[in-house]
């Protein structure tokens, strides 16, 4: 039952950030004033099972703004492009917060294999 609880929060969040960041995205694009700076950036994860990781990797990319260049299970970590780096450690916060922890749930990393 939890897992099903994590899997609808987690439904109902990526619409949201998926509508949201696209908003965003298209203002930093086309609005007036600076444009972003893109960048490169190294998202540690943990208790997840490749299957999370990826479906973290995935969800990720689906979101305006960022991609997902690498999934790399061995040291627990995303490589993004983030369209925006101004302030990597609120993505990274974002992240967490919205998909992480819900994967964290539904996909837990497998102890002792």
């Amino acid at each position: 039952m939890r897992a099903l609880g994590a899997a609808v929060s987690l439904i109902v969040r990526f619409v949201s950030a998926v509508v949201v960041s696209g908003i965003t995205t298209a203002w930093q694009i086309v609005g007036p004033g600076d444009r972003p700076v893109p960048g490169l950036l190294r998202m540690r994860f943990s208790d997840l099972s490749p299957t999370g990781a990826a479906l973290l990797g995935c969800i990720t990319t689906l979101t305006p703004g960022t991609t997902t260049i690498d999934v790399d299970m061995e040291r627990g970590e995303l490589l993004l492009h983030l369209l925006d780096a101004s302030d990597p450690a609120k993505t990274v916060t974002e992240i967490r917060e919205q998909f992480e922890r819900h994967l964290q749930v539904i996909f837990p990393a497998r102890r002792g294999s």
